[in-house]
């Protein structure tokens, strides 16, 4: 009787060939997988393939009249080099806006969700539109909007400073001042992205948390600090991580309202690529800017990731 049963499991333990694990796959999840084979298509088609493309140019001598040269990291080393050092006055200078636009959003973002979280359901509803509204703007219809205010014969704000027996102020035209402009501009645009999703995730915070709170007699400060901040975490780490590559992808607002660059006082890392690939033609180190550019974005992510991660539900 045992050697019977024996047999029985050795045939049922027989191993499978590779060809029919790959047909019941397929037959058990093919059809879930045909859902999403266009937009994994559409995304190999016109990301991952052109990255990998550009990864191979960065290490070419690549140009119009391209002879397969491999250059190894040269372009790399060029992308410094070159131009009297104008690549790493970009890259300062996109830190810069980088700081200063993020760290204000995301605080503007924060209060305004605050205050519009405890108003009636109509009165939120129409501030979230209001905010909103701005963000599905074109940002060259924004930056030519700004370019006029900060006109500097005929400008709104040195309009204002005539008013007060002030001299007009070169916004855009003194390289002194000119990146402060840019970045202000920014900073006074609202952050509809952060106050959309800020006010949403106050709002599924249970309001038993605040009630115990208010028992424990705690305040709205305290009750800000110690509920707010920490039960919303997850969506700030999410909205400081999109407000960063932003910041880091700047392009239309400094090429249309400083187009001339004011003595390279206002270049950012985008500007460079954009004048080495599409003006002098350096395709190669223009492809290696863009990925000096991948790689501090993923790293300042992943130090953001590090800090800010939490595994908390309510």
């Amino acid at each position: 009787m045992s050697n019977v049963v024996l047999k029985r499991e050795s045939v049922n333990r027989q191993p499978v060939s590779i060809s029919a694990r790959i047909g019941g796959f397929i037959k058990k999840y093919g059809w879930s997988y045909g859902f999403i084979l266009p937009s994994m298509l559409t995304f190999v088609v016109f990301i991952l393939i052109p990255v990998i493309w550009a990864f191979l140019i960065s290490l070419q001598n690549y140009d119009f009249a391209w002879d397969g040269t491999w250059v190894g990291l040269r372009n790399y080393v060029e992308a410094f080099t070159t131009q009297s050092g104008v690549f790493t006055q970009a890259i300062l200078n996109t830190l810069y806006y980088t700081v200063f636009t993020v760290s204000a959003n995301v605080f503007i973002a924060l209060i305004l969700a605050g205050l519009i979280q405890g108003r009636s359901k109509y009165v939120r509803a129409f501030f979230l539109a209001a905010y909103y509204l701005p963000a599905v703007t074109s940002v060259v219809i924004i930056a030519i909007t700004w370019r006029w205010l900060y006109n500097s014969e005929f400008g709104l704000f040195n309009y204002f400073l005539g008013l007060v027996h002030l001299a007009p102020v070169r916004w855009l035209s003194d390289p002194n001042i000119a990146l402060n402009s840019i970045t202000l501009s920014t900073i006074l645009s609202v952050p509809a992205t952060g106050v959309v999703l800020f006010n949403a995730a106050m709002g599924s915070i249970p309001t038993e948390l605040y009630e115990a709170a208010e028992i424990d007699g705690a305040g709205a400060i305290r009750k800000w600090w110690n509920i707010t901040l920490p039960l919303i975490k997850p969506t700030l780490l999410y909205v400081l991580v999109i407000y960063t590559i932003a910041s880091f992808e700047v392009f239309e607002k400094v090429f249309i309202m400083v187009p001339s660059g004011v003595g390279n006082s206002t270049q950012v890392i985008l500007t460079q690529i954009y004048q080495n690939g599409f003006q002098q033609f350096r395709f190669g180190v223009a492809s290696a800017q863009g990925f000096i550019l991948f790689l501090m974005i993923a790293s300042i992510a992943i130090i953001q990731f590090r800090f800010l991660k939490t595994d908390v539900e309510y």
